[in-house]
């Protein structure tokens, strides 16, 4: 199906390229920090979504045409760049209360899943690095399907394991910091967030 060779060397590869800080990345930690790991897996749910379209894309040839198609690209940056940005304010203007920015967010199963989609298939770094890193992973002389299935599981196992950690780590700082300081952590989520908006649509 694939060669054991080749898996030792893409495994590591992928997940040091993974555990990077990006967008989806602290988008993890954003939400782990302002709403917990737990109500942080529908994102994670979606980003995996988007990573897979992006992933079989890449090896379908799809991906070179949508970076020469810049019109499209501008729309999902722009869409989802000005989404993370109304979040952001949202998030920094509510008050210092426990539970209040989920009152000004949206923070529903749905909206947490479409937020991670289009953080994930907005990004044009990650649709050119889908195109640099799995293709050469391929052998032409083994069956496609097989080979891609293998590889995209690994791909969503890094993304998913690394997206916890960051998760995990958000979470943990809220915890760590007393309820009078509820409002600073709004603020500091709040502020990843708009700032991972603008980082999309000047990318």
């Amino acid at each position: 199906m694939i060669d054991t060779a080749v898996l030792l060397l893409f495994i590591p590869t992928f997940f040091t390229v993974a555990i990077t800080p990006g967008m989806c990345m602290l988008l993890a930690l954003s939400l782990g920090m302002s709403i917990g790991v737990r109500r942080t897996l529908p994102m994670m749910a979606g980003e995996l979504l988007g990573v897979a379209m992006v992933s079989l894309s890449a090896v379908l040839g799809v991906a070179a045409l949508m970076l020469n198609l810049p019109m499209l690209f501008t729309v999902l940056k722009v869409v989802g760049g000005a989404y993370l940005l109304y979040l952001g304010i949202q998030m920094w203007r509510s008050e210092g209360r426990l539970g209040k920015a989920e009152t000004v967010v949206d923070v529903t199963a749905r909206g947490l899943f479409l937020r991670g989609w289009l953080t994930a298939i907005a990004n044009p770094k990650g649709w050119a690095f889908m195109i640099a890193l799995l293709p050469p992973f391929i052998s032409a002389e083994r069956p496609l399907l097989p080979q891609l299935s293998i590889l995209v599981a690994i791909i969503l196992a890094c993304e998913l394991s690394c997206m916890l950690i960051y998760a995990s780590g958000g979470s943990t700082l809220r915890r760590l910091l007393s309820a009078d300081k509820v409002q600073w952590i709004n603020r500091l989520a709040g502020t990843m967030m708009a700032a991972l908006g603008v980082w999309l649509m000047v990318e």
